[in-house]
């Protein structure tokens, strides 16, 4: 795994430039950027110059946004031009907390990731599953996604979605979503979240194992994780290898005015 510069092409062309509308997301392509609405706001790609830049910034800022909602613009180490992020700043966006984008060669062999003594890890897929998924956002990481409910059960039923919870004595303690586009490379890891008194046990692994076993069955040749400081030495434990930072660049409209 040693052409990063490939890897990150075809990442990009995969996930990002190439992502697909599906229920509760909306995808829509300017010729310099590329912008998901529904369930976020969000910038995923742009294709930049120094002489394009400021002006599609200013695009994306002037088109209408949900009341209260935020845009965020995602940016990687690897995206042009080199000053995109201070470009943002400049235009009133405030940068996140950096990650690191990791990949794991599916085809190589994968550490065993086994349960922690009383933990039991299902696949879940209707409401009430989900309700556990939102219980464990809202105590791991203080965020209420129980409004997205609706919007990720589409996603499941379109079977591009799949959500995984850890349960103790049937309290669910950590969760994690995968998803995995159709006819893609790429099968994308996110969330992961603890609660905080189960921290530490090795659920956030084995949340891991059984996500990378299930793009394995499925034929995906490759599993990214944006990796918090936190998870970053676990996940190279596991195989995983750094390929670029990202950064998520958020802004918001002043109430009242025009966004």
């Amino acid at each position: 795994m040693t052409d990063v510069a490939g890897l990150l092409e075809r990442f990009d062309a995969q996930l990002r430039a190439g992502i697909s509308s599906e229920p509760g997301l909306c995808v829509e392509r300017s010729g310099l950027t590329v912008r998901m609405s529904g369930l976020w706001d969000l910038v995923i790609h742009s294709n930049l110059t120094e002489a394009t830049a400021d002006d599609a910034i200013r695009l994306e800022m002037a088109r209408p946004l949900p009341p209260g909602r935020k845009l965020e613009w995602k940016v990687y180490g690897h995206d042009r031009p080199s000053d995109l992020g201070e470009r943002l700043r400049r235009a009133g966006f405030a940068p996140e907390d950096s990650e690191t984008l990791v990949l794991l060669d599916l085809a190589a062999t994968f550490p065993d990731t086994p349960l922690p003594a009383g933990v039991a890890i299902r696949s879940v897929a209707d409401r009430a599953g989900l309700g556990d998924v939102a219980a464990v956002g809202l105590r791991a990481f203080g965020e209420d996604y129980s409004s997205m409910t609706d919007d990720f059960l589409a996603r499941v039923e379109h079977g591009t979605v799949f959500f995984y919870v850890a349960y103790v004595n049937a309290e669910p303690v950590a969760a994690a979503r995968l998803e995995m586009a159709q006819s893609r490379e790429f099968a994308w890891l996110f969330g992961g979240g603890t609660v905080p008194e189960h921290r530490g046990r090795g659920i956030y692994r084995a949340l891991v194992g059984a996500r990378v076993r299930a793009a394995q069955a499925r034929g995906y040749r490759y599993a990214t994780v944006e990796a918090r400081p936190t998870s970053l030495p676990i996940l190279r434990r596991l195989g995983f290898v750094p390929l670029t930072s990202v950064t998520g660049w958020t802004w918001q409209p002043q109430a009242g005015g025009a966004s």
